[in-house]
């Protein structure tokens, strides 16, 4: 090779180090797109808005752009094939990120391949309620009922294949009982339908459900973390209610596009994890039932590694699947 061209392309390799170096330096000179694949008013929603607020104080301004459906999956293929240059980011979570992978034989994006974990923001139980009209008080009263009745007990989740659909199969197994699944798209329809009786149950995040518990429009059975939740006290866990060591849990972290800067990705992680110390950020989140986490980024790597199989197992156990 020539000199000039060795030359040449030297300069260009050093321009292009050069160039990384200054975006990483000038990053965020402009607003972030953070994509949240669900409606506004639900559980994810409600933490990346949260986050956001607070990340505003060090310098960040957030878009927040909710993108829902296909079971989360629209919004984060959005955020898959984004540029990767910091300015698009989501806000993955269970479903979609390690339950989707086996649940949709035509999965648009690879959770492992395509996007770059940042941060695990916070953990959430899912809850199961009971509406007003039903005479279930505890999980003792349901389990009672449906034995005697197989089938003939009722229950939401907010789609086929959802972490609450799937910890709903996996109790059942634990309890020897047979209810009858009712998917909703979403939230919202399902949770009108409990408070107006036409279902007797519903599953989904403390985030989701909060609310509609503190007003007295649903009864809470039992919570399927192995502690209780602090701001709901009152309500036993599946696990102290008979069935040792039962947990399934939701979780929401921060990712963005492949290929992303690792200098973006450390002053990212660094500053949602100072965030996320904040007492008045968790108390909030806490107050909607979110456990507060934080990690590095190869944890949160690692979380989503080892969970695909394990909800994979739950998958196609339950015979869930989505084309």
């Amino acid at each position: 090779m020539k000199t000039s061209r060795r030359a040449a392309l030297a300069f260009a390799a050093a321009s292009l180090l050069a160039a990384t170096a200054a975006q990483a330096d000038t990053w965020p000179s402009r607003p972030i797109r953070l994509i949240v694949p669900f409606p506004a008013g639900g559980g994810t929603d409600i933490i990346a808005r949260e986050l956001t607020n607070k990340l505003t104080s060090y310098g960040y301004n957030f878009v927040v752009d909710n993108k829902p459906g296909s079971g989360g999956n629209l919004g984060v293929d959005a955020a898959a094939k984004a540029a990767p240059d910091g300015y698009t980011l989501v806000l993955g979570q269970t479903s979609n990120l390690a339950i989707n992978p086996t649940l949709y034989t035509k999965l648009p994006y690879d959770p492992l391949k395509d996007l770059t974990p940042i941060s695990l923001v916070a953990t959430s139980p899912l809850v199961i309620v009971a509406g007003t009209a039903t005479p279930f008080k505890t999980l003792d009263d349901l389990v009672k009922a449906a034995r005697a009745k197989p089938d003939s007990i009722n229950y939401a989740s907010s789609g086929n294949g959802t972490v609450s659909h799937l910890a709903m199969e996996s109790f059942q197994k634990a309890a020897g009982v047979k209810l009858t699944h009712i998917p909703y798209k979403g939230a919202a329809q399902g949770i009108t339908d409990v408070i107006s009786g036409q279902v007797q149950l519903y599953v989904s995040s403390v985030p989701t459900l909060q609310a509609h518990i503190k007003s007295g429009k649903m009864h809470p059975l039992a919570l399927t973390s192995l502690q209780r939740a602090a701001d709901l006290p009152q309500v036993p866990t599946v696990a102290e209610s008979g069935y040792k060591g039962f947990e399934a849990i939701t979780w929401f972290g921060i990712l963005g596009p492949a290929g992303l800067s690792k200098d973006i990705v450390a002053k990212l992680n660094a500053d949602i994890n100072k965030a996320l110390q904040d007492p008045t950020l968790k108390q909030k989140l806490s107050g909607q039932g979110a456990d507060v986490q934080g990690s590095s980024a190869a944890d949160f790597a690692k979380l989503i590694r080892d969970d695909i199989p394990r909800w994979g197992k739950l998958v196609k156990d339950s015979g869930a699947k989505v084309d």
